[in-house]
């Protein structure tokens, strides 16, 4: 067995980002996860400036100038917090995947929150106090790239009861069954 299944099958993960389009639930599950599992969660929304929340919130898409030093404080706030440690970050292309690993200076694993455009759709509409509009949302499914299966990654789907989802995390963290 090697030394990262014989870890996950103890310990979670030390670094990780809950990943995925803005509305799949990266904050509920990375709260939920984090109690769960006895680890720290970092909501990657506030690690943005104060100019991407605010373009953002007029409904304009981020360019890749605006999330380099965003992306880059993720992978600071991985490296420098106490493990285990997830934090909730879109990390939409691989490159961005890869640019938080770099900055992290560790393995990184990203669970991956999939779910279809209408479920997700559905779930912005029924929220509030979050600045970023549906709207956004097609721009950020055009981005995604989902997790190759090079990477080190898992996907859960969103479609299920918040509890369910949590605990098919917690089981594959740990090496049991999904």
């Amino acid at each position: 067995m090697s030394t990262a299944a014989s870890r996950l099958r103890s310990d979670p993960p030390p670094r990780m980002v809950v990943m995925g389009v803005t509305g799949s639930g990266k904050t509920t599950v990375g709260e939920a996860l984090a109690h769960a599992i006895s680890a720290t969660y970092v909501d990657g929304d506030k690690l943005h400036p104060e100019a991407n929340i605010a373009k953002m919130s007029a409904g304009i898409p981020l360019d890749d100038a605006d999330r380099w030093p965003w992306l880059a404080k993720v992978g600071e706030t991985l490296r420098q917090r106490p493990a285990p440690v997830i934090v909730g970050c879109s990390a939409l292309k691989r490159v961005y995947r890869d640019f938080i690993t770099e900055q992290a200076g560790e393995p990184v694993l990203f669970i991956y929150l999939d779910g279809s455009r209408k479920l997700i759709s559905k779930r912005m509409h029924e929220r509030t106090g979050h600045f970023m509009p549906t709207s956004l949302l097609d721009s950020q499914f055009a981005m995604l790239e989902v997790p190759g299966k090079d990477e080190n990654a898992i996907a859960v789907t969103i479609a299920a009861p918040l509890d369910e989802i949590v605990a098919d995390i917690a089981a594959r963290l740990a090496g049991g069954p999904t």
